[in-house]
């Protein structure tokens, strides 16, 4: 199993406060520099953009089996899929708990792939980090602080998705409680936030992207899939938070969408997912050029 190698770059504890006012460990003022976040030869915040794909959940070894091939064989480095699922309805398929962890570490290893996994409460941190590469707190725990704390103390690197209605500076505080308890490898994650509209599932906040790299020097990946709610409109939104200046994206790829047991409508198939793979280095270079303007922007 790939081994969690430390963020590029550590702030003493001696560091967070001065004189006149906190100085937080997730700021461009204490770090002026990009965090990179590397996993064996994995680097988000890096050169090159990374794409983590795969079902909402884990539903049987055939199933992310088939995903892990489809993904690795299109460039993607890390495997998503949800083990333990926070549904809305009680009712609802919950995953399949350690079985799918086993499923999705041997899917991961036999295709050459990282792999990413939600966890849920501080009990489960240290058994879902034996099978994951990159512990996920989903959007509804961005503000469970026992949760923060307990993944801050581990050795693992942390994908935060942004809350559903948390403003960046309740999201950037957040991330604060995983620093601040000693774990630098923080990934934070746009996906969507609640509005008005009624064409998608959620408004995706592309502004929030430059608007994060005025204010942090954690990497920033992109959830297109929670935001659009339907396949239609995942590849225009991915390809858009790579213009925008995103370091990554987070997708949703099913071999067999119609039949998924969680979130089938907003999942791309095998050909959607290559599609997006064969635009995502030309996004990538806009984005590139894009990333200069967040230097416009006041450091908060």
């Amino acid at each position: 199993m790939p081994t969690a190698i430390q963020a590029e770059t550590r702030v003493p504890q001696n560091q967070i406060m001065t004189d006149a006012a906190p100085r937080l460990l997730v700021s461009r003022a204490c770090q002026p520099q990009d965090t990179i976040v590397r996993l064996n030869e994995v680097a988000i915040g890096g050169s090159v953009p990374v794409l983590m794909a795969g079902p909402c959940s884990i539903e049987s070894e055939t199933q992310i089996r088939a995903i892990a091939r489809c993904v690795a064989g299109q460039g993607a480095k890390i495997l998503r899929g949800g083990a333990f699922k926070p549904r809305t309805s009680p009712y609802s398929f919950q995953g399949l708990g350690e079985a799918g962890l086993k499923l999705m570490r041997q899917a991961a290893d036999e295709y050459g792939l990282l792999c990413v996994t939600e966890v849920m409460e501080p009990a489960e941190v240290e058994r879902v980090g034996r099978y994951a590469d990159i512990l996920q707190i989903g959007a509804r725990n961005m503000q469970n602080y026992p949760l923060l704390r307990a993944v801050g103390r581990s050795d693992k690197p942390i994908l935060l998705k942004r809350g559903l209605a948390a403003t960046l500076d309740e999201f950037l505080m957040a991330a604060e409680y995983i620093l601040c308890e000693g774990n630098h490898q923080v990934i934070l994650c746009e996906r969507g936030v609640r509005s008005f509209v009624d064409h998608c599932r959620f408004m995706l906040d592309l502004a929030a992207i430059p608007a994060l790299r005025a204010r942090t020097h954690l990497p920033i990946i992109v959830d297109p899939s929670h935001a659009a709610g339907q396949r239609e409109l995942v590849i225009p939104l991915a390809l858009a938070a790579l213009a925008a200046g995103a370091d990554g994206l987070l997708v949703e790829v099913h071999h067999d969408p119609d039949r998924a047991q969680s979130d089938g409508p907003q999942a791309l198939t095998p050909e959607g997912f290559a599609r997006l793979a064969g635009q995502v280095q030309g996004a990538w270079q806009i984005g590139r050029q894009t990333r200069r303007f967040a230097d416009l922007i006041p450091h908060v």
